[in-house]
């Protein structure tokens, strides 16, 4: 195989962030202690009340109070000193844009106890934020309404007045009056439970008081709920809540979580803090999942198993789901990141932690393997762009926060800290942590707190180290040079910041940690050093010519590694004979794929070394040649030559596809099941007739009843199918959806609508998505697959740009609206497109989408470079190989 360079490298249009917004944080002259809180939701008129005290520690004189509150009617304000003597507000000023109202007082208070109490009503929303109704339909089919809480990051101010920002940590006694017939939950148990005076269709519950925590973690819900329940080894009640009836789907999250909480606690050295943990399965939820402190609220289908309708990688996702949640429990919940700028304290960490419990209770999942392709990839993808941000990014007002619960945060926050355990050793990170959460529990911490920690466990120089990676935005390429020295080679290694338009970037350096491995045994580190300059020379000993050498073994480096063509070449035979290991094969491909992205090398090379896979038969392998594929899909769908692609995809994974063939084989493992699903699903979508004319059969059955299709197998089924573009068959997939019971079902149905290629059918699929049929929680996901095809690509913008203005009203900005932007946006490929969506953006300035917007653009202009570049050198590369095929 030959490489070659591209020298001359696109200059992208940059566009400016927009400056933030102003904002200051709550004054530190008053700290709240406790907050006694009673709540009354009406879940009929889908509106509440309440009342509060809260206990307050005077630090300064002042004569204002201030705190937060967010579309909420405040009314009986008053503050009681130490002396007992009781004073009003003098006046009250409520700002909307800060979310703050300021209680002014005609006297100063002096430092020292005081007591603030108000009453307070608000609307039980439909944003899926603060305070919020769920609506679901009972057993007997009446439309009824679970009221559910959603705090994180600041909207507890919705629910009660507060000092909602996550230094502000106090004690919660929480009281709920509600309808006897319902299940009332909030953090900790329940210690009374009394029939309501003057309605004896309410009753008042009390709960225990709970530890110090921020009022994000604070969380209550009220519904109908069955449950199923164990205790852990370690003697923690874990209870499991699911809708009515469905009881028996809660059993595979039981048994995680009974398992994963004495792990964590021996893991950590540190017992779970709480008498008791619930999760419970939400039918309408923004996210996949909260850490509030002993009551973890999920989507459905991120808890709930169906043994006959839930597929092995959904399985797989509620485990890390579970596990990932119990993490923050202690990394969050018992210490917490003092402000949302170390956001990454909490979510990185548990990013990475999920994988290590996972991998304990399932080796058979592989999942460190899995890491590599669903996180540490994902994050170097938006990491090479010039609008990325570090690891800590200063955040200041609300607006701002969402944005940054990204692939950043999580992604790359897991990735440098799984490099971290590689550098420290799983002994003094461990002891590390232990050290870390025992000095800070109850309290609030920096990202330097935790660098001190682990580097007095491991006398390693970790806070030198890490401050290279979380405090600048980026990460490293490092180029290799090799020459020989008789029987040892000789290597170059320089390091400059790696982007993703190829240009040389800034002068940012990093303290990189480097391992390398040999062909005499790929399995074995044979050196490790840190590079803490610009470039260094290292001799391997005895490694003679035609043995070749691997830069970041397991790729747990968070860097890119540019080879020569020579020693590239030299990988070739490792990889058709599969004696390269699988997380060093799915590397090596990564890596060149981000070179030619760059524009480092043709993107020809990448179609050659592909070519190499053919026998590959390794799951998470296959998934990283799938993220190619993908990318180049979406470049190559802008040109006429596309057919020609869809052939080479289909050659490319006929031989795995016919070797798995459609039926699962006794005691086949969990892997070759994934893997089943993805092939399928590739040579469905790219037109493999044996494969669609099988496709339609089963699905033909599947509706007549004659025989149900496997969980697995659905996906790709109704995928091909529908991309056939039939009417019929999409009328049917929209009975089946209305018909479906379980929410994943619903959810892989409604994300295989948007394979339509028929432009009336993308419209109603679009059309579909804002029905009252999807839920909020679904609408963008529906979306989103539309745009996954040119022709949908298109008419998916379109209709954002019509319907914008309603879906900002649906969510209010957030975490949903963002990803909605980046889908539907990131994958044109013209300048044309680009300044459309500049302008677009620039001109309606969309809440919660500014850097999300940004990063569209640059990945656009990113697009139009490459096609530029390479769309010729494509084609006929493309044309050979059919030719050669015929």
């Amino acid at each position: 195989m030959r490489t070659y360079f591209i020298t001359l490298k696109t200059q992208l249009k940059l566009s400016k962030m927009p400056e933030p917004k102003p904002f200051e944080r709550l004054p530190q002259s008053i700290q709240p202690k406790h907050y006694d809180i009673t709540l009354q939701p009406n879940l009929t008129k889908c509106i509440f009340k309440g009342w509060q005290t809260i206990d307050l520690e005077v630090k300064e004189p002042t004569a204002k109070v201030q705190l937060n509150t967010l579309d909420l009617t405040l009314s009986e304000v008053k503050l009681t000193l130490e002396s007992g003597e009781t004073i009003t507000p003098l006046s009250t000023d409520i700002s909307v844009p800060n979310e703050t109202v300021s209680f002014t007082f005609d006297q100063t208070l002096p430092k020292g106890p005081a007591q603030l109490s108000m009453n307070f009503e608000g609307e039980l929303n439909d944003k899926m934020k603060g305070f919020y109704r769920s609506n679901y339909t009972s057993v007997s089919g009446e439309e009824r309404y679970t009221a559910v809480t959603q705090f994180e990051a600041t909207d507890a101010r919705r629910c009660f007045p507060c000092w909602d920002e996550p230094a502000h940590k106090a004690t919660f006694n929480i009281t709920l009056i509600v309808p006897k017939d319902r299940v009332a939950l909030s953090n900790m148990p329940e210690v009374s439970s009394k029939p309501y005076e003057g309605d004896e269709t309410l009753q008042v519950v009390k709960f225990a008081k709970s530890p110090l925590m921020s009022t994000y973690l604070v969380a209550v819900v009220v519904g109908e709920y069955d449950y199923v329940e164990d205790t852990s080894s370690d003697g923690v009640k874990v209870r499991v809540y699911t809708p009515v009836g469905k009881s028996d789907q809660g059993s595979f999250a039981l048994e995680v979580a009974t398992k994963v909480l004495p792990y964590y606690k021996d893991y950590f050295q540190i017992a779970y803090p709480l008498p008791k943990i619930d999760l419970i399965a939400i039918a309408d939820f923004s996210v996949g999942a909260m850490e509030n402190w002993g009551l973890v609220t999920y989507r459905e289908t991120c808890l709930l198993v169906d043994p006959h309708n839930t597929s092995a990688s959904q399985k797989q996702w509620i485990a890390l789901v579970v596990g990932h949640e119990l993490a923050h429990q202690w990394f969050g919940n018992l210490v917490t990141m003092e402000w949302w700028t170390h956001l990454w304290l909490n979510e990185g960490y548990a990013s990475f932690v999920e994988f290590l419990c996972v991998d304990h209770l399932f080796p058979e999942y592989d999942i460190w393997t899995q890491f590599v392709t669903d996180t540490y990839i994902c994050a170097l993808g938006l990491d090479s762009l010039k609008n990325s941000h570090p690891i800590e990014v200063p955040v200041g007002h609300p607006s701002e926060v969402d944005e940054i619960f990204d692939d950043i945060s999580y992604s790359k926050g897991a990735s440098v800290i799984r490099m971290l355990h590689q550098y420290l050793g799983d002994k003094d990170f461990r002891l590390g942590m232990h050290n870390y959460l025992t000095q800070h529990s109850y309290a609030n911490t920096f990202t330097e707190d935790l660098w001190a920690a682990l580097g007095k466990a491991s006398k390693k120089p970790v806070g030198k180290v890490m401050r290279t990676w979380t405090k600048q935005t980026g990460f490293p390429m490092i180029t290799v040079a090799s020459h020989q020295d008789g029987d040892n080679r000789v290597l170059t290694l320089t390091q400059q910041r790696f982007l993703a338009d190829g240009s040389s970037g800034d002068s940012s350096q990093w303290m990189v940690p480097l391992s390398f491995s040999t062909s005499k045994d790929p399995s074995k580190t044979v050196m490790e050093l840190i590079l803490d300059a610009e470039s260094t020379h290292v001799t391997l000993d005895g490694v003679t010519p035609g043995i070749w050498v691997k830069v970041n073994p397991g790729t747990i480096g968070y860097y890119r590694t540019r080879y020569p063509p020579e020693l590239l070449e030299q990988f070739i035979p490792a990889i058709r004979s599969k004696t390269l290991p699988p997380l060093d094969r799915l590397g090596l491909l990564d890596d060149l794929f981000a070179m030619v992205q760059a524009g480092h090398t043709s993107t020809v090379e990448v179609l050659k070394l592909l070519e190499a896979f053919m026998d590959e038969d390794n799951y998470t392998v296959w998934s990283e040649i799938h993220h190619c594929i993908a990318k180049l899909n979406q470049l190559i769908s802008n040109t006429d030559y596309h057919p020609l692609f869809a052939a080479f995809v289909r050659r490319l994974f006929s031989k795995i596809g016919d070797k798995l063939g459609w039926e699962a084989k006794a005691g086949e493992s969990h892997l070759h099941t994934l893997l089943r699903e993805l092939v399928l699903t590739q040579r469905g979508l790219y037109g493999d007739k044996e494969v669609v004319e099988e496709a339609k059969r089963r699905l033909d059955r599947h509706i007549s009843g004659a025989a149900t299709l496997p969980a697995d197998l659905r996906s790709p089924v109704y995928k091909t199918v529908v991309a056939l573009n039939d009417h019929k068959t999409y009328d049917q997939m929209v009975k089946l959806y209305r018909a479906a019971d379980l929410h994943e079902e619903k959810d892989r149905i409604s994300r295989s609508l948007g394979a339509t290629k028929d432009p009336n059918l993308i419209q109603r699929v679009l059309e579909f998505a804002m029905s009252d049929d999807v839920r909020n929680q679904d609408t963008v996901f529906v979306i989103i697959s539309v745009a996954m095809t040119c022709p949908g690509r298109s008419a998916a913008w379109a209709f954002f740009k019509a319907h914008h203005q309603q879906l900002v009203d649906r969510y209010e900005g957030g975490y949903l609206i963002a990803r909605l932007v980046k889908y539907i946006t990131e994958n044109f490929a013209s300048e044309e497109m680009a300044t459309e969506v500049e302008s677009f953006f620039s001109e309606k300035q969309i809440p919660g989408t500014d850097r999300t917007s940004q990063q569209s653009l640059e990945t656009i202009r990113l697009n139009t470079a490459w096609l530029k570049r390479d769309k010729e050198a494509i084609k006929k590369y493309l044309q050979t190989c059919a030719e050669k095929s015929n």
